[in-house]
């Protein structure tokens, strides 16, 4: 069975951090491009992190950068996103999701419908 499981999610204080967790099953994530997005409430979803299934490319929108970091543990077969510095506009609802892309030296999350496969989401709140 194909399954994305996401974790790590919470309360915390706005200059926090969180790393959420994305385990796969039933595929490799070796072989896919997989990205995060989220949704906050009333706004569409984004696309905020990907990398690609060799892991040498990664993209991040930018009112993340330099505050996340994807990593991809390929022995576990998870997909982390690190958050820190985290503010009151990041929370939202985190997804990992994947596509097959296997050798892929790029990604994007330009297009959400793109990606195969979708976890459940993990909530993240950011509230002093």
């Amino acid at each position: 069975q194909v399954q994305l499981v996401e974790s790590g999610g919470g309360l915390v204080q706005p200059g926090g951090s969180l790393r959420l967790s994305c385990a796969a099953s039933g595929f490799t994530l070796r072989y896919y491009i997989t990205g995060w997005f989220r949704r906050a409430p009333g706004k569409e979803r984004e696309g905020v992190s990907c990398i690609s299934s060799t892991d040498g490319y990664t993209y991040y929108v930018d009112s993340v950068k330099g505050r996340f970091t994807i990593s991809k543990d390929n022995a576990k077969n998870t997909v982390y996103l690190q958050m820190n510095s985290l503010k009151p506009e990041d929370t939202a609802v985190y997804y990992c999701a994947a596509r097959a892309a296997w050798g892929a030296t790029w990604c994007h999350t330009n297009t959400s419908s793109w990606y195969d496969y979708w976890g459940q989401g993990t909530q993240v709140t950011v509230s002093s």
